[in-house]
């Protein structure tokens, strides 16, 4: 009888290793950064030869650009009350688990410029919507504060580890944060 835990072909073989490599390459690059995460590291974390990174990935660039793929956000909507809320139920959800994509892009961010770039890409859209629902002709501006306000808790819990922030209830953190949220997005005028 055959193990059922055993890979059924070389098809799934390959598919479980570029699996193991990349949630590796996520893990160190959000740990480490763009920069000093190296393929070598990378094939070593995942128990593989570096030329098997190469193959399966081509280069640095591209292993990084598929390990932070995110799985989008839901798009905000509503009255700007109703965004208030969202993003704040976003934000408790991040606070309890950052997924390591995000946390990989926003740790190389500040050193890599195509991951600024990535990141910049990536938030317009959801930015822009914010600004749409803000009842004030700083829409955008004020949907851009708020952002990266919230960017910066993130940040300063998962990457930074500030202390309290990084221990911290993130209903609590929710809840403190939630008079400033409202107020730069104008919710309840």
């Amino acid at each position: 009888m055959s193990d059922p835990a055993a890979p059924t072909s070389r098809a799934e073989q390959r598919r479980r290793t570029e699996a193991r490599i990349l949630g590796q390459a996520r893990r160190l690059f959000a740990e480490s950064g763009y920069d000093r995460t190296t393929i070598r590291a990378v094939a070593s974390a995942a128990q593989v030869d570096p030329g098997l990174v190469m193959h399966y990935f081509g280069s640095k660039e591209k292993l990084f650009a598929r390990a932070i793929e995110p799985g989008a956000p839901p798009m905000p909507g509503g009255t700007a009350g109703d965004i208030a809320e969202q993003l704040l139920a976003h934000l408790r959800e991040s606070l309890v688990e950052e997924p390591v994509e995000s946390l990989a892009l926003l740790r190389s961010m500040l050193t890599h410029p195509e991951a600024a770039r990535e990141f910049r890409s990536a938030s317009r859209t959801y930015k822009d919507r914010i600004g749409e629902a803000i009842p004030d002709d700083e829409g955008d501006l004020r949907a851009a504060v708020v952002t990266a306000a919230l960017i910066g808790v993130v940040m300063g819990r998962h990457l930074i580890k500030l202390d309290h922030l990084a221990d911290a209830d993130p209903d609590r953190i929710a809840e403190i944060l939630r008079p400033a949220v409202r107020a730069i997005t104008r919710a309840g005028e």
